[in-house]
């Protein structure tokens, strides 16, 4: 008999195969980069940014994350064939040639640079860092030992973006807010590396959740905890009021409700606190814009 063998691409429409790419059915992934570039926004604008910005970087967001994913499962495609989780997407499994992933992420990125366009010239050159730091990470975790760390950088470079759109500079306030994203990102990114720690110490790739070993799950509150404060810091700076404190409030239990989870280290734990992190993210967005829109 013979063995089973990855079903060939005409047997699935290229939309259908699209789509599964770039995690069209998986929202969470681009929520947890939309949340803290709208929150960026509304602070560098001082309140409701206009629909034209919203519109860029909520657009702009979903598309680089998805050309994001693109890049990512050709990098990974000979890593990915050795773990479960990962094994059946489109470009590992084979139904989606390399070149033709590579060629919907590029589609996908130019059109999110377009978006830029309709902004200013700082914010279309660091559109261009952000795209040269994406297509860096997947590579990072063959030599970084915290390529969550570098992630970080990645999926908070929305935030000095939504600075020079808004504000045509980018302030310190705008590092201190990517400081404290970063923490964020390096938490939930360590969660999601917990799932796959068995097979990624086979395979040799380096994550964080191997990097802290027994301290894992400390290391993931600790910066649960940095995000939170710098945020607040930042908060206070500019004056917002009490339904900013109340989302970081809600955001810091649903922190701690994630710790109940990922205590025991249960890899079906650690990916619903993963998946679930768009909450913690929607509490502080959420925050931000009533403490504008009371004032």
């Amino acid at each position: 008999m013979n063995s089973a063998a990855p079903a060939p691409a005409s047997t699935r429409s290229r939309i259908a195969l699209w789509l599964d790419l770039i995690r069209w059915n998986r929202p969470a992934g681009w929520l947890l980069l939309l949340w803290p570039t709208l929150a960026a926004l509304w602070i560098a604008s001082g309140g409701f940014p206009g629909w034209l910005l919203v519109a860029v970087f909520s657009l702009g967001t979903v598309l680089m994350r998805s050309a994001g994913c693109a890049v990512n499962d050709v990098a990974d495609a000979e890593f990915d064939r050795h773990v479960s989780r990962t094994a059946r997407r489109p470009v590992t499994s084979g139904e989606l040639g390399r070149a033709e992933a590579l060629w919907v992420g590029a589609v996908l990125a130019l059109a999110a640079f377009a978006l830029v366009l309709l902004t200013n010239a700082l914010t279309v050159a660091l559109s261009v860092s952000a795209l040269l730091i994406a297509i860096a990470y997947p590579f990072t975790k063959r030599w970084l030992a915290v390529p969550q760390a570098y992630l970080g950088i990645a999926f908070s470079f929305g935030i000095p973006m939504a600075f020079a759109a808004a504000a045509g500079e980018v302030p310190l306030l705008a590092w201190w807010l990517l400081l404290g994203n970063l923490f964020w990102v390096l938490a939930y990114d360590t969660e999601y590396a917990m799932v796959d720690r068995a097979d990624d110490l086979k395979i040799g790739i380096r994550t964080s959740a191997i990097t802290f070993g027994r301290y894992d799950v400390a290391a993931v509150m600790a910066s649960y905890a940095l995000f939170l404060l710098l945020w607040l810091a930042a908060g206070l700076h500019v004056g917002l009021g009490w339904p900013f404190l109340l989302g970081l409030a809600a955001a810091a239990a649903l922190a701690l409700w994630h710790f109940s989870l990922i205590r025991r280290r249960d890899p079906q734990g650690c990916f619903t606190a993963f998946r679930l992190n768009h909450w913690l993210g929607f509490a502080v967005f959420a925050g931000t814009v009533c403490a504008y829109a009371l004032r």
